[in-house]
């Protein structure tokens, strides 16, 4: 199929994916860097086109900002994320669950009673949620999202500002936000060499200064590994501990060691 005709297709059949049951979440571990154990796992969209398959967010997550349909998704997304929590809390493993919001979803105060309700749905505490601000703008662009934000943090739901290092955010912003976790971009992770290697100490010591949560992401080398332990992040996610993997996946782990190996 050309790329042209596979975009008409993909842009026609989005308006239902989500009504159709067509989006679903991966989860990605993510593992205390101190003890080895899993203590959370990010919810990770995906596209099953009964034609074409699974497609990527990189693919379909723009053109459902552009359609105007990413609040339809962010909903899909959020209630599965809720519903693994439970279920995680009842096997015995209360870890957290990270979803991704948009700034196009946190420009109305609908997210907040959506997530009220599920909460409620889901009899899930709220520390057991976590949010990742992903910054498509500047906040600064959008002011009413701070106050979204806020309020989200008086449910008592974790706040993480997603990519910080290489998207939109700046230290004032992330203040601004109040959030509890600083999710430290992979770019930063990966370059251990060149004009930018020291970015991730800094980071660092701005997270940890603000009393934030620090987690490394994109960790793919044991090299990068022993680095995000040596600077005291708190946690760690990347291909090197675990790729994205389905629900059941993670029960497995969590059910056996559900650790990576930690420095003796």
């Amino acid at each position: 199929m050309r790329t042209d005709d596979r975009r008409a297709q993909l842009e026609r059949d989005l308006p239902g994916a989500a009504s159709r049951g067509e989006i679903i979440a991966l989860f990605q571990p993510q593992f205390s860097l101190e003890t080895g154990e899993v203590v959370g796992a990010e919810a990770l969209s995906r596209w099953i086109h009964p034609q074409l398959g699974l497609i990527p967010p990189v693919e379909f997550i723009p053109m459902a900002e552009r359609l105007g349909l990413v609040a339809g998704i962010g909903d899909v997304m959020l209630r599965l994320g809720c519903h693994a929590a439970r279920d995680w809390r009842d096997q015995g493993h209360p870890i957290e669950v990270a979803v991704n919001v948009s700034i196009l979803q946190l420009r109305t105060s609908a997210i907040v009673d959506t997530i009220a309700g599920l909460l409620g749905e889901f009899s899930l505490s709220p520390r057991l949620l976590t949010l990742e601000v992903t910054e498509t703008t500047p906040l600064t662009d959008v002011p009413e999202a701070i106050d979204t934000v806020h309020r989200l943090r008086g449910l008592g739901v974790n706040i993480s500002v997603d990519d910080f290092g290489a998207a939109y955010a700046s230290r004032e912003q992330v203040i601004a936000l109040q959030a509890t976790e600083l999710k430290v971009d992979q770019s930063l992770v990966q370059e251990t060499q060149g004009p930018h290697s020291e970015d991730l100490a800094r980071a660092v010591e701005f997270g940890k200064a603000q009393g934030m949560r620090l987690v490394a992401e994109g960790i793919e080398t044991e090299a990068q590994l022993a680095r995000v332990r040596a600077l005291h992040c708190d946690r760690g996610q990347g291909y090197l501990l675990s790729r994205p993997t389905t629900k059941a996946d993670v029960d497995s782990l969590l059910v056996g060691a559900g650790v990576v190996r930690s420095d003796e």
